[in-house]
């Protein structure tokens, strides 16, 4: 997907990048000490290390600062009113028309259901009962969830109607050959297919709400709802998209069977090791980076990006390329992201920990290998009685997610082989 760019011009978009760079080339020098002290001393000071760390925590609160600003300038405001001018050429359909918008908003308000579309769970045991939002609110949730989750912006995201999304990879081409103009054409093998199927789950919050809140004329109740289930929505998405095991939640890419990138086969994604357990090789961290870039086919790395949490960010910050350069590069610009080796770095912080055997970084095109599954339709049931004097608001939405292309995504296991 795009980098959006949208906050980079903002005054406090540009004092960020700022700092940014500021902290950036202050940790340059104090870590170029530390390494010129480690060269003649074989150990640095340790008040230089305790330096270096505090200015690599200022960095990293830079880039936090930075990335807060960009992504704020892709939220809509709550108080906006109006329709997003994505769907401001849209004409309203008659089920989800500015009819249903104003019913919606007076279920909100006052209880009144006149108008609404009522869904009850798919089953005894389901608790997914609740009103359809209109379209306005469920693109409002959706927009806010693009910008709040990071698996979101990377990944390739579909919308569809079933409660199981099934789709039919070829794990083999097929076969092809040359021959001349009039030659025979032999028949040719099949493709291998293999069907894989993304159930989708109940994601759930349960945002609460004063009736001086909603009787509030100038907050547009769209973006109230949406702002108060993302930051819900979208860290129990997050962890599910990188670790879920598949039961009652999305499927995450670390979840599936990791094996060394040699002998790895389609349903196992592939690993490149460390060389040390726990930890980065002594000698050629740099070099086992640039494994794990080509560990991929070359068609995915266009568009590939390094993923791993922001301890992991500060391990790899330190390091320098044969000729000296730092490998790690903050943004040049408000709206990018850092830079490792030249390819972009996705921060998730449900990625694991450096330690033995994990898998704290993952490399590869993410929009080709995972599928994030949204099934349409986002219910609401409003709740007054449960937590008096406030209201509450049962929000329920239905995702799934999982690896589609095991060839796209390689991941680094902190092993020495």
């Amino acid at each position: 997907m795009k980098e959006t760019k949208q906050a980079s011009g903002t005054p406090e978009a540009r004092a960020a990048m700022h700092e940014m760079m500021a902290a950036f080339e202050a940790f340059k020098g104090a870590n170029d000490a530390r390494l010129e002290e480690i060269e003649r001393k074989s150990s640095a000071d340790a008040l230089l290390e305790e330096k270096v760390a505090r200015i690599d925590q200022a960095v990293a609160s830079a880039q936090a600062r930075l990335d807060r600003v960009v992504s704020e300038g892709r939220r809509p405001g709550i108080e906006s009113g109006g329709r997003h001018p994505s769907t401001a050429s849209r004409s309203p359909s008659p089920l989800h028309g500015e009819e249903t918008k104003a019913a919606f908003d007076g279920y909100l308000k006052t209880g009144a259901s006149f108008g609404l579309e009522l869904k009850t769970g798919l089953s005894t045991a389901s608790n997914s009962a609740g009103y359809v939002v209109p379209e306005q609110t469920e693109r409002a949730i959706e927009r806010r969830l693009m910008a709040g989750s990071p698996m979101r912006e990377i990944a390739t995201v579909r919308t569809v109607g079933a409660g199981v999304f099934r789709k039919p990879v070829s794990t083999a081409g097929v076969a092809s050959g040359w021959v001349a103009e009039t030659a025979a054409r032999p028949e040719t093998d099949p493709a291998t297919l293999a069907l894989l199927e993304f159930p989708s789950a109940d994601l759930y919050a349960n945002p609460a709400a004063t009736q001086s809140l909603l009787d509030d004329a100038l907050i547009d109740l769209d973006e109230w709802l949406a702002a108060e289930v993302e930051d819900a929505f979208a860290a129990q998405e997050t962890q599910a998209f990188v670790t879920g095991d598949g039961v009652n939640k999305p499927k995450g890419f670390l979840s599936y069977p990791i094996v060394a990138d040699a002998s790895a086969v389609w349903g196992e994604v592939g690993y490149v090791a460390s060389g040390a357990a726990g930890a980065f090789s002594s000698t050629s961290p740099t070099d086992r980076l640039i494994d794990l870039v080509y560990a991929p086919k070359a068609q995915y790395r266009p568009n590939g990006r390094f993923v791993m949490n922001r301890k992991t960010v500060s391990a790899v910050r330190k390091f320098k390329d044969a000729d000296g350069n730092y490998i790690w590069q903050p943004a040049q610009r408000a709206g990018e992201t850092a830079s490792l080796l030249g390819y972009r770095v996705t921060e998730i912080e449900t990625m694991p920990d450096i330690a033995a055997n994990s898998a704290a970084i993952a490399f590869g095109d993410f929009q080709r290998g995972y599928l994030i599954v949204d099934r349409a339709g986002v219910r609401v049931l409003r709740d007054p009685y449960s937590a008096k004097p406030y209201v509450l608001f049962y929000t329920t939405k239905r995702v799934g997610g999982g690896v589609q292309n095991f060839d796209a995504i390689k991941v680094m296991k902190f092993s020495a082989t």
